[in-house]
């Protein structure tokens, strides 16, 4: 579990169990659940619809063996059942906006019921933007809930009525593989359900889907070409594990997370000018766009890194990384090449 999260998750725990430091705890919920939440935006505004669908670690056993779009109905059906059912008693998201119809879901449930090909299946069916549209409804209202609740709320338990209640919504399958979630919701009480729906049960998703896009980012990768339009080596930068490079549907580089449509500067002005790279372009020394705003620390190293290939080739480029690599990490490397590009040039021209 990411130690950040968890520490927060553990010390949400402990505050909210107090009265004294209650209002606390749910604060401290809420910053955890907005973090998670980033992850899950990074995810939808980052990565092409394809890629929503498929289960790169299919027939493993884990969260992770799902796909992105089933986890995220799945986290936020279970919320919208146990937030709206359960603690507020009034009607769920899903219906009350009709998120159903724009989300083309073929079900209510959970989806625990579903399996291998089934879930591929169900996913490929979801428009993603209106699913993530519900999951932000979703986690907005939960979060007023929340904020809502006062400390002795939380020894509110339910009995047989909500049990058969909740069976009455449909919402939850009948399968083996489903039906238990009714009585295990039941046999919490309000503190409970916080410490599992509304938090835990986030972590363990969200970190199986930073899994699971990873290693689509990885299998995009394969082949591709090693040099970001920009001139970094994606084989030696610190976001390798986990982005798919610029010259694949799979970007998460820095520049391309802040852009609109998920797209670097760079990249869209090298496509749109025909060229391989900003190494080929004629205003290298010059550009201000995207890696190369002057604001922007990492401006010099990329020019630098740029010109060299524009000199000596990228093969030459991904040796002399090669040979950094060697005396430092790429974090390193960048702050020795950011001095000033020409400092940077030279560096790696003797190198």
């Amino acid at each position: 579990m990411d130690k950040n999260w968890s520490d927060m998750n553990k010390e949400m725990q402990a505050l909210i169990a107090k009265k004294a430091t209650f209002q606390d705890g749910i604060n401290k919920l809420l910053a955890l659940r907005k973090s998670l939440f980033e992850q899950i935006t990074q995810i939808v505004t980052s990565f092409p619809e394809e890629a929503f669908c498929r289960m790169p670690f299919a027939g493993a056993e884990g969260y992770h063996s799902k796909t992105l779009a089933y986890s995220i109905w799945h986290i936020f059906r279970i919320e919208d059942i146990v937030a709206h059912e359960m603690i507020a008693e009034d009607q769920q998201v899903l219906f009350s906006r009709d998120f159903r119809a724009a989300i083309h879901a073929p079900i209510i449930t959970t989806g625990n019921e579903l399996s291998g090909d089934e879930i591929a299946e169900f996913s490929r069916q979801l428009d993603v933007k209106e699913l993530y549209r519900y999951a932000q409804a979703v986690m907005q209202s939960t979060d007023q809930i929340l904020m809502e609740l006062k400390c002795p709320d939380l020894k509110r338990r339910f009995g047989e009525d909500m049990i058969e209640k909740l069976k009455r919504t449909g919402c939850v399958s009948s399968t083996e593989s489903a039906g238990w979630l009714i009585e295990y919701w039941c046999g919490k009480d309000v503190q409970g359900l916080i410490r599992m729906p509304f938090s835990r049960h986030w972590i363990m998703h969200v970190e199986a889907m930073q899994r699971i896009k990873n290693r689509l980012c990885k299998l995009e990768r394969k082949g591709v070409d090693p040099v970001a339009y920009c001139g970094f080596s994606c084989n030696h930068c610190f976001l390798s594990e986990w982005c798919g490079s610029c010259r694949t549907e799979y970007n998460t580089c820095s520049y391309a997370t802040v852009s609109p449509d998920g797209k670097c500067p760079n990249a869209v002005c090298c496509q749109e000018k025909g060229i391989d790279g900003c190494y080929e372009c004629d205003l290298i020394e010059t550009c201000e766009r995207g890696f190369y705003t002057p604001a922007n620390d990492g401006a010099n190293a990329a020019r630098a890194q740029a010109v060299y290939i524009n000199k000596y080739g990228k093969q030459a480029f991904l040796k002399v990384h090669d040979r950094l690599q060697e005396k430092y990490d790429f974090t390193t490397t960048q702050e020795i090449l950011g001095q000033g590009w020409r400092e940077g040039l030279r560096i790696l021209e003797e190198s």
